[in-house]
């Protein structure tokens, strides 16, 4: 399996599974050593674990980012930087098993793992292959007990994977790609959109990315079950959150459950006062921005993130008193589709920053939202020539669409029951029926044109 995993990552650019190789040895080590320290030892050992790692992370990820920011200024000030920048590629999902990494050695040193003896063993635990380039990011004491047992050949169990890894394919081929050529055409090209334009394609770009990145996870985790691992559950209907900090447990959990226990909670959490509360939540919303790319549209989204929830902390009185007033709590059911409907709002608002290519060209798009949505909507009311270009026409534009609704059925339903259980129990012939009429969808609408995953490039 640590070959296949090797193989696996050597397809992209084969001479990075040397750096890989480096940080696992680096780490396997690490881990031996503050296991049998104590003291300021045992600190110093993980803290040359942690640079090791965050020191290949910067120098891939971030050394570009800041000569580019470095070099503006000095272009500010009449001078020519003297740093140039590095002709090298990021190697793909580095912040994914930089992160998994880390966590087992913070992990040794808080006492809550013991040190992996077989260098093989844990070398797998970096490397494993479904959750190698995006994800989910484990932790040691769900993942690394299970290179030890015996997985014996379950038929529930491989039918149940090979489904999840179909309802993957399905949310990466025919919806995430399907989308990706009308979010593309706009954000792709956005001086020549505006208006309706946008509001279509940030829309499309939510449901774009959801698909991608959980499509991904479910294959890892079906791929994962079929072999006999155990996988944890990396996303949970964030769009049917009711807040932004509800979103926030729901979508990429992995990621924003490692931000909580060794960052959030470190510099102490919510048991702090207010300011430092807030100061909190800043850092670890600007490390998360950060992470996700070396792009100030980055930092702006993590940014935009932590307003909504120091917001949404500041105004929880003033919020209940109006509920109280106006008698909305009378409602729940009313009151959770508003909050549902208004939280969508706001995370699918700061999607612009995130897929614009500058913050420059995200204020554009956001300006010409407010200006000149209404004016498109006339024009097409009116059977007046409209300039909204969608790349997606016709029968193409109504698959879109009915995708994203059917995927919005089907999460509404599996919430309610398993869907996986529920075909489970139901007879061979209805089963195989429901398994025909799926893959048929699959080879009918599945878009031609193979797309990368968004999140390889994090």
């Amino acid at each position: 399996m640590l070959l296949s995993s090797c193989f696996f990552y050597m397809a992209f650019v084969p001479v990075y599974i040397l750096i890989l190789g480096f940080t696992i040895i680096v780490d396997y080590c690490a881990g031996l050593l503050i296991e049998k320290a104590e003291g300021k030892k045992k600190h110093l050992f993980l803290i040359c674990s942690l640079i090791a790692n965050i020191g290949i992370l910067a120098v891939f990820k971030y050394y570009n980012f800041l000569i580019y920011n470095i070099s503006f200024l000095f272009e500010r000030t009449g001078h020519t930087s003297p740093f140039s920048y590095l002709a090298i590629l990021l190697p793909i999902g580095l912040s994914f098993h930089t992160f998994q990494a880390m966590s087992y050695t913070i992990e040794v040193y808080r006492g809550n793992q013991k040190a992996e003896k077989h260098f093989g063993i844990y070398a797998l635990y970096v490397m494993f292959y479904p959750q190698l380039v995006a994800g989910p990011i484990e932790r040691p004491q769900n993942l690394l007990h299970q290179f030890y047992e015996k997985h014996n050949f379950d038929y529930v169990r491989v039918t149940d994977g090979l489904k999840l890894m179909a309802w993957g394919l399905f949310k990466k081929i025919v919806i995430a790609d399907r989308l990706s050529i009308l979010v593309d055409n706009v954000y792709n090209n956005p001086y020549q959109h505006h208006g309706l334009s946008f509001i279509i394609a940030t829309f499309c770009f939510s449901f774009q990315i959801f698909c991608d990145f959980s499509g991904y996870s479910d294959m890892a985790i079906g791929i994962a079950k079929v072999m006999g691992f155990r996988l944890m559950k990396n996303f949970n209907n964030p769009y049917h959150s009711q807040s932004v900090s509800e979103f926030w447990t729901r979508w990429h959990i992995s990621l924003s459950t490692w931000f909580k226990d060794y960052l959030y909670i470190p510099l102490g959490g919510n048991r702090v006062p207010v300011p430092r509360l807030y100061f909190n939540l800043f850092v670890v919303f600007l490390v998360s921005g950060l992470w996700h790319g070396a792009s100030w549209t980055f930092i702006a989204w993590g940014a935009l993130h932590c307003f909504y929830i120091i917001f949404s902390i500041g105004t929880k009185n003033l919020r209940n008193h109006f509920n109280r007033i106006t008698g909305i709590k009378n409602y729940p059911r009313f009151n959770q589709t508003i909050q549902i409907f208004i939280t969508f709002l706001l995370v699918t608002f700061a999607w612009i920053f995130f897929r614009a290519k500058s913050i420059a060209v995200a204020f554009y798009i956001i300006k010409s939202i407010m200006a000149d949505t209404l004016t498109d909507i006339h024009k097409i009311l009116t059977h007046q020539q409209s300039h909204v270009n969608l790349g997606l026409v016709g029968d193409d534009l109504v698959i879109a669409f009915f995708v994203i609704i059917l995927l919005e059925c089907i999460n509404i339903i599996n919430a309610k029951q398993n869907i996986i259980r529920l075909l489970r129990s139901k007879p061979v012939y209805v089963r195989w029926a429901l398994y025909y009429v799926f893959l048929c969808l699959l080879l009918l609408f599945n878009v031609s044109a193979s797309k990368q995953f968004i999140y390889f490039q994090f």
